[in-house]
C-alpha cells in the first residue's frame, strides 16, 4: 500500500492511498478520511461512498463536502474508483461504459471478466486492506453512493445481508435493467441473459425477495436523467409492496452534480451516524 498524500482537515486526516488489487489484478486507488476520534485510540464506524459514471475517488474527496460532519459525528469515510483501471485493462470510448464505468458488478463476459471485479473489491478485498491500515469497525459498516454508486449501494446491501447496517442514496440508478445506462453494461459485463441481470438490479432484487430495513434516497427535480435513467419511484413502489421503508426525498430544483450532493451529503451521514450508533 504507497500513501500518495494525507491532508489535515476539520481536525482529521484526509488520505489518499493506491495498492494492488488482487480482485481486479490492477492498481487501484482510494481515498479514506479518519476523524480526530482516532487520535485518541477510538475504532470508527465506517461508510464507503460508491461514486457514479466517468468518476474516479478525487470527485466526491474534492466536492462532496464531507468531512465536516464525519470529523463531528465520528465516522470514517471512504471513496474508492468506479472500475480497473490501466494498460491491458479493456475500454470503450463512451463515457457509460469500460473504465469509469464499472457499474459494481463481476464481470463474467470476456474481454472484462478478468479484470472488472468491482463487486468482489468492494465486499471483500477493500475493507480488508482498508482495517489493515485504519481504525475502521467492521462491525459497523454503512453504504451510500451517487447515480452509478446509488445502484452499487443498493445492490451491495441488498445482496449481502447482514454487513450494511445501513443503505442510502443520491439519485441512484435502481432498475438499471429497464434504462439505457443499465441494458448497454449489463449486456456487456454479464451476457445477454436477462435472468442474469436481475441479481444486480435493486428494483428486481427487492420483488425477487431481498431486503433491507430501511434506505434514504435523495433525488432532485431538476436531475436530466431522472425519467430516463434514474426512475427512483420503482423503487419506492417494489419497497412500498414489500414492507421496506424507503424514504424517497425530491427536492425541487437540484440537478444530477456535486453541488446537489453536497448539500444532502451531512443529512445522509447523520442519518447513518444514527443507525450506526456513532
Amino acid at each position: 500500500m504507497d500513501t500518495l498524500s494525507v491532508t489535515r482537515a476539520h481536525g482529521g486526516t484526509q488520505h489518499v492511498v493506491s495498492h494492488r488489487s488482487t480482485a481486479t489484478g490492477t492498481d487501484m486507488t482510494f481515498s479514506v478520511f479518519v476523524p480526530p476520534q482516532a487520535d485518541d485510540g477510538a475504532v470508527c464506524p465506517v461508510i464507503w461512498y460508491l461514486s457514479g459514471l466517468t468518476c474516479t475517488h478525487a470527485n466526491v474527496t474534492e466536492k462532496g463536502e464531507y468531512r465536516r460532519a464525519c470529523a463531528e459525528l465520528g465516522l470514517i469515510f471512504v471513496a474508492p474508483d468506479t472500475s480497473p483501471r490501466g494498460e491491458g485493462v479493456p475500454d470503450d470510448p463512451a463515457y457509460d461504459f469500460g473504465q469509469g464505468a464499472g457499474f459494481y458488478v463481476d464481470a463474467t463476459r470476456e474481454p472484462f471478466a478478468k479484470h472488472y471485479r468491482m463487486e468482489s473489491y468492494i465486499v471483500d478485498e477493500l475493507p480488508e486492506v482498508v482495517a489493515s491500515a485504519f481504525p475502521v469497525d467492521l462491525a459497523r459498516q454503512a453504504i451510500t453512493g451517487h447515480s452509478m454508486g446509488g445502484h452499487g449501494a443498493l445492490t451491495l446491501a441488498l445482496r449481502n445481508p447482514g454487513r450494511f447496517t445501513s443503505v442510502s442514496a443520491f439519485a441512484p440508478i435502481v432498475a438499471p435493467s429497464q434504462v439505457p445506462w443499465g441494458e448497454k453494461a449489463f449486456t456487456g459485463y454479464l451476457g445477454e441473459d436477462r435472468s442474469t441481470w436481475r441479481t444486480h438490479d435493486a428494483v428486481a432484487l427487492v420483488e425477487d425477495g431481498a431486503r433491507v430495513s430501511e434506505i434514504l434516497i435523495d433525488q432532485g427535480s431538476a436531475d436530466n436523467f431522472l425519467e430516463t435513467e434514474l426512475r427512483p419511484h420503482l423503487l419506492a413502489a417494489a419497497c412500498s409492496e414489500a414492507g421496506i421503508d424507503c424514504t424517497l426525498r425530491m427536492h425541487p430544483g437540484y440537478d444530477h452534480s456535486y453541488y446537489f450532493i453536497s448539500t444532502f451529503m451531512a443529512d445522509h451521514l447523520r442519518w447513518h451516524a444514527e443507525r450506526l450508533g456513532a
